[in-house]
C-alpha cells in the first residue's frame, strides 16, 4: 500500500526521491504549482536572487543526493573569502575568529572575555538541563561578552531567533554533548576539527532553485498545485483517506507524511489529533524580510572580502546582517555591482520586519551607506525586497511539545518530517528525509 507525503518542500521531495529509489509507492501532494517550498531563485534582469536559503553547507546526505540527481557538474564552491565572517562591533565590522585558538589571540574579545574563554577550558560540567538556553549555556560556559557579541549575531542572522529563547538541546545539541564528554565545550571542538575539515560552501548553477527543480522532474507520483484539504484515519483498518483541491485523493495510504510548517499542518490533524494539532499551530515562525540592494562597486569603500556581516543587538542595528552575495558566486550582478542581501526581522527584530517596504528600502540603504563608507550622495543601482510572514520555526520551550507530539503520531501511521522536526538548515532537512525514508522502506 501506498505512503501520502503532504509538502513539497525540500523535505518531502527528498522523502519521495528516496522512496522512489526503494521501490515504495508514493504519491506527493504540493499546494503550490512550484517545489521546493522556501527554497526559492528568482532572477530580475542581470541579478540572480535567493529569496530563501542563500547557500548550502556540503553535508556527506546533501553531496550524496546531488550525487544521485546528476548535479555534481552543477555545484558551485563559494569564493574563498567566505570563510571570513565580520561582526558589527563599536560601529565597524571587525573579523570574527572562526577558530577556538583564534577566540584567544584575537582582540575581538576584551582581556576580561579572553579569560572567560580560557576558563571555559577547566569548567566542570554540569548536570543536564533539557530546558537550558543558548544564553544560558554560553554565559555559565564563555561568559556574557561571547554571548552578546557571538551568539546573539549568530542566533540572529542564521536562525531568526533570540539565544534568550531557544533551548540548546533542540539547537545545537552537539554542544551539550560536548560538555558531558569532554567536559570542556572548546576541548571537543579542537579535538572535533582535527578529524573533519570545515564543509564546503556551495550553491548550484542557476541557484539553488535547480536542487527541488530536478527533484520534482524525476518524481513519478508528484502533485504539483494540489493542497491537501482534510485528513482522516479510519479506525476499522487504519488507512488514510486524504482530500485535496482536486478531489479525493486517488487511493487509501497506509501511511501519511506531514512535510509541512506546522502551521499548515496543525489544521490537518484538528478533527481527530485536536491536542496534537494545538502543539504544532503554537510553534513560533516570527516574520523576515530579505533586502536586496546593489550600487556600482566604485561607490563602495568596504573591501567586502567576507561571507557578510551579522549585528549584535546591543549595536542597535536596524537589520540583522548582510549577506556580501556578489562576493560569494559569481553571475549574481552584473559587472562592475556589488549586491548585499540584508536581513530585516526575525524574534529580535520584528517590529522592523513588519514596516512598509518602502521605509525597509530606505532603512537599510541608509544603514549600509552608513557601515560600508558608501560615496556621499551614492543611491543604489537597484533594491528589491521579498517578505516572509513567518520565517524559520525557532526551537524554543514550544518546540517541545510539538516534538512530543509528532512522537506520539507516529503510532497512528502518521509521520513528520520538515525543518521544524529536522532542523533549520536545509542539510538538516535532507539528511531527516533520507533517514525516514529508510525508516519506512524497513517497516513495509
Amino acid at each position: 500500500m501506498a505512503i501520502a507525503i503532504i509538502g513539497g518542500g525540500i523535505s518531502g521531495l527528498t522523502l519521495a526521491w528516496g522512496l522512489q529509489r526503494a521501490g515504495i509507492d508514493y504519491d506527493l501532494f504540493e499546494a503550490s504549482t512550484r517545489p521546493g517550498g522556501t527554497i526559492c531563485s528568482e532572477q530580475h534582469g542581470g541579478y540572480l536572487l535567493e529569496v530563501g536559503p542563500n547557500s548550502l553547507q556540503l553535508s556527506d546526505e546533501l553531496a550524496a543526493l546531488l550525487s544521485e540527481l546528476g548535479l555534481n557538474d552543477k555545484i558551485e564552491d563559494a569564493a574563498a573569502v567566505s570563510q571570513n565572517r565580520y561582526v558589527l562591533r563599536g560601529g565597524a565590522y571587525q573579523p570574527l575568529p572562526g577558530t577556538p585558538p583564534g577566540l584567544l589571540t584575537s582582540k575581538f574579545f576584551s582581556l576580561k572575555g579572553r579569560y572567560y574563554i580560557v576558563r571555559e577550558l577547566f569548567r566542570k560540567p554540569e548536570p543536564v538541563n533539557e530546558l537550558e538556553t543558548l544564553s544560558a549555556f554560553f554565559t555559565r560556559r564563555f561568559g556574557p561578552e561571547v554571548v552578546e557579541y557571538a551568539l546573539n549575531p549568530f542566533i540572529s542572522g542564521i536562525y531568526a531567533g533570540d539565544p534568550s529563547q531557544l533551548l540548546l538541546h533542540k539547537t545545537f545539541p552537539q554542544l551539550a554533548a560536548l560538555e558531558q564528554q569532554h567536559g570542556s565545550v572548546l576541548r571537543g571542538l579542537m579535538q572535533g576539527k582535527s578529524k573533519a575539515g570545515r564543509r564546503r560552501v556551495v550553491s548550484l548553477a542557476g541557484g539553488l532553485q535547480t536542487l527541488p527543480a530536478t527533484l520534482a522532474a524525476k518524481l513519478r507520483r508528484a502533485h504539483f498545485g494540489q493542497a491537501a484539504t482534510r485528513l482522516h484515519r479510519h479506525n476499522d483498518d487504519g488507512r488514510w483517506e486524504l482530500e485535496t483541491t482536486a478531489g479525493p485523493a486517488p487511493r487509501l495510504y497506509k501511511q501519511v507524511v506531514l512535510a509541512l510548517p506546522t502551521y499548515a499542518a496543525a489544521p490537518l490533524l484538528a478533527e481527530q489529533f485536536p491536542e496534537q494539532a494545538a502543539a504544532l499551530a503554537a510553534v513560533y515562525y516570527p516574520p523576515m524580510a530579505a533586502v536586496y540592494t546593489a550600487y556600482q562597486r566604485a561607490d563602495v569603500g568596504h573591501p567586502l572580502n567576507g561571507f557578510g556581516a551579522l549585528h549584535p543587538k546591543a549595536e542597535q542595528p536596524y537589520a540583522a546582517g548582510s549577506i556580501w552575495t556578489s562576493s560569494l558566486f559569481t553571475n549574481r550582478a552584473p559587472a562592475g555591482q556589488v549586491l548585499f542581501t540584508t536581513f530585516v526581522g526575525g524574534t529580535q527584530y520584528e517590529p522592523q520586519a513588519l514596516e512598509p517596504a518602502a521605509e525597509q528600502l530606505a532603512a537599510v540603504h541608509a544603514e549600509l551607506s552608513r557601515f560600508y563608507g558608501l560615496k556621499a550622495g551614492a543611491a543604489p543601482v537597484w533594491q528589491h525586497r521579498y517578505f516572509w510572514p513567518r520565517a524559520i520555526p525557532q526551537f524554543d520551550a514550544r518546540i517541545v511539545p510539538a516534538h512530543a507530539a509528532a512522537d506520539a503520531l507516529q503510532a497512528q501511521g502518521l509521520y513528520a518530517t520538515a525543518n521544524w522536526r529536522a532542523g533549520a538548515g536545509v542539510p538538516d532537512c535532507v539528511r531527516h528525509a533520507r533517514q525516514l525514508a529508510a525508516t519506512l522502506a524497513a517497516v513495509r
